[in-house]
């Protein structure tokens, strides 16, 4: 059997007292849209940080592909493959759409020892994804991104990881404050990711818009990975609600 693309076993995240994290396991396979739903305060956003590189686990292990890795900072989880999208994804708010885009990693043109940015790729690039992820009117890419809303800057962060297509794209609430097209082209994005190839993680509320993209669905509880097998196809939203709030539990006790 082959490994899947993500493994975490029993990883844990302690603040002082406090344990966000409680030996927690998870697994992502290659191509796969894991839904990961969960109250306020279940241990989503604290496991997406460890699994970024955002903050180190107190305790645990991570492997990409069987391997064991060791992410000391969110660059080292790009490096293997991993790109996370938070709901307050950081924008440079001073800078132009396109050169967040490719903020530290912008094309170059020929001969690239002259160092010199390809800007008519970036903005012929920047006009097809921002079209992508359902921004409908015609946005300059040259747009500081202090000007758009924050439904168009959430647009752009993920148009951003559209295009370095990452194995592992994890996205924390990315329809908030999104509007109709604009969700409609996020849920086409996880759609179209895993059809080329690509794994996601979508974290998000609103439960309707899981069941509409992911192949399977993992719940969090008090730290911990509570189910981590629901197929959508064969389960309810009523279903899954009472195993979040933990009132499946008490039916079967």
């Amino acid at each position: 059997m082959s490994e899947p693309l993500i493994r975490m076993e029993r990883v844990s995240k302690s603040y002082g007292q406090v344990k966000a994290l409680a030996e927690a396991n998870l697994t992502v396979g290659e191509s796969e849209i894991i839904g990961l739903l969960g109250d306020n305060g279940a241990g989503k956003s604290t496991l997406i940080k460890v699994l970024s590189g955002a903050v180190p686990l107190t305790s645990g292990e991570i492997f990409v592909r069987g391997r064991k890795v060791s992410f000391k900072s969110t660059s080292d989880a790009i490096a293997h493959g991993i790109e996370t999208i938070y709901q307050d994804s950081a924008l440079v708010t001073q800078l132009s759409i396109v050169r967040n885009l490719f903020l530290g990693r912008e094309p170059l043109r020929r001969p690239r020892f002259l160092n010199q940015m390809d800007h008519a790729k970036m903005e012929r690039v920047a006009r097809d994804l921002l079209k992508r992820v359902g921004i409908s009117k015609d946005i300059p890419p040259n747009t500081p991104i202090g000007s758009l809303s924050g439904g168009e800057r959430q647009s752009v962060a993920i148009a951003r990881a559209m295009y370095f297509e990452s194995d592992l794209i994890i996205l924390d609430e990315p329809t908030n404050n999104l509007g109709v097209a604009e969700t409609k082209g996020v849920l086409s994005f996880i759609r179209s990711a895993r059809d080329s190839g690509h794994s996601c993680i979508f974290i998000a509320h609103n439960i309707h818009h899981v069941f509409q993209v992911v192949d399977r669905i993992v719940v969090m509880r008090r730290g911990q990975v509570v189910a981590d097998d629901i197929d959508p196809r064969h389960t309810s939203v009523d279903a899954v609600e009472r195993v979040i709030t933990g009132m499946s539990e008490e039916e079967e006790g």
